[in-house]
């Protein structure tokens, strides 16, 4: 495992995990930003406004809209015409621009965009669960997933380079928790924007939109070529799977620090027990894991980066040799009783020679603390299949029955 902070230390600053994520998108040299303010994602685009106001951010353009739905609307025109494109938003600005994601990606535009997970309405709520980026897994954007503030930052510089890959062209989410890590204050090495110039190549895509030479984007497709505008999307989002890894380790390279590519894993080599996991709670389970390891308890972690493209193969080569495997899932596909990460993980087993036993845990909606006694109930939970096998397949965690 590639881990190397402590040359670092001495460049470390404590600032909020929103300044963090917005000194990234400085460092990468957008040349349009448009973004709608909503909360937790507000002090993102706050203190992008702020670095335009003092000059940080030359050849940009700040757009403001009137919603979510008219920011993106927006970088469709400027990254068609060549233009690296950035926004962020969270829970219902990201669900108001649904129609637009779709043609983000169907017109192979790599904007890149921060969200700051929060869960969606109705009931109102404004704390974090992974519900508003699910939601969206089928719109054909790339989707990571942090599990702090650092590799928040980093991964945003990684998203700009995966998605302006000429082989990709897709738009991509960089997904962090709201409030945990986009209001959190912590120590945090901002990237360093001679680096990133190293790392990052300037955006000069073969096909713009150019008065003098015209060309169309995102016209009318009919039934004898529909079909291979989806075809050729999903062709990148498997080209992806290795940009991603490719990503990272150039990114480790260049600035030692690495969080791993499409998946990471801590104490996995010979668990009998692996919980999977996307996002901040991946911090509380190392601890967990720590503590029953110091038991000669045999769990271990498998931290999921990239949900889109989802890496089938890389969770696989993990997961084979163990005894029960824990999905841990910040959302819900209501009418399954399931959550997307186990979903998919059960559902890539499926035709394969690896026989192990899946169970899902609903956690977190809306913000609800996740103790580390939780995180060990889970555990006692799987200790439970290995010995008796599955009885409920998939549950919600810590519910309060007294207000059913």
């Amino acid at each position: 495992m590639k881990r190397d902070f402590e040359k670092d230390k001495k460049n470390m600053v404590v600032v909020e995990g929103s300044y963090a994520v917005a000194s990234a998108v400085k460092s990468c040299r957008p040349n349009v930003i448009s973004a709608y303010p909503i909360t937790p994602q507000t002090h993102i685009v706050e203190e992008l406004s702020q670095f335009m106001a003092d000059g940080e951010i030359p050849n940009c353009e700040y757009i403001m809209v009137e919603s979510e739905f008219s920011a993106l609307s927006a970088l469709v025109g400027s990254s068609a015409a060549g233009a690296r494109s950035y926004s962020a938003t969270t829970s219902q600005g990201l669900e108001l621009m649904h129609e637009v994601l779709f043609n983000v990606s169907g017109m192979r535009l790599p904007v890149v965009m921060t969200v700051a997970n929060r869960a969606v309405s109705a009931p109102i709520n404004i704390w974090n669960d992974q519900q508003d980026s699910i939601s969206q897994r089928d719109t054909g954007w790339i989707q990571l997933y942090a599990e702090d503030t650092q590799e928040a930052s980093d991964m945003t510089a990684q998203a700009f380079k995966i998605a302006e890959d000429p082989d990709i062209l897709l738009p991509a989410m960089v997904c962090m928790d709201g409030f945990i890590l986009s209001h959190v204050y912590e120590p945090v090495v901002l990237l360093d924007d001679d680096l990133v110039a190293e790392y990052l190549p300037p955006f000069e895509p073969e096909f713009k939109l150019d008065p003098k030479n015209p060309k169309t984007f995102g016209a009318f497709a009919d039934p004898n070529s529909y079909t291979e505008f989806r075809y050729l999307q999903q062709q990148a989002m498997d080209k992806a799977l290795k940009k991603i890894e490719d990503a990272a380790d150039e990114f480790y390279d260049l600035f030692g620090r690495y969080y791993g590519g499409l998946i990471d894993t801590y104490e996995t080599d010979d668990a009998d027990i692996i919980l999977m996991a996307m996002g901040s709670i991946v911090g509380t389970i190392k601890d967990v894991v720590d503590k029953l390891r110091a038991n000669g308890v045999k769990v271990g972690l498998l931290k999921v980066r990239s949900f889109r493209p989802f890496p089938v193969e890389a969770i696989h080569n993990v997961i084979k040799d163990a005894k029960v495997v824990v999905a841990l899932d910040k959302n819900i596909s209501i009418g399954l009783n399931e959550g997307a990460l186990f979903t998919e993980t059960k559902a890539s087993l499926y035709n394969t020679k690896i026989d192990i036993p899946v169970i899902g845990f609903m956690i977190g909606h809306g913000g609800r603390d996740i103790p580390v006694e939780t995180i060990e109930n889970i555990i006692d939970e799987a200790k439970k299949v290995i010995d008796s096998g599955i009885t409920v397949e998939s549950q919600f965690t810590d519910l309060k029955e007294e207000l059913l």
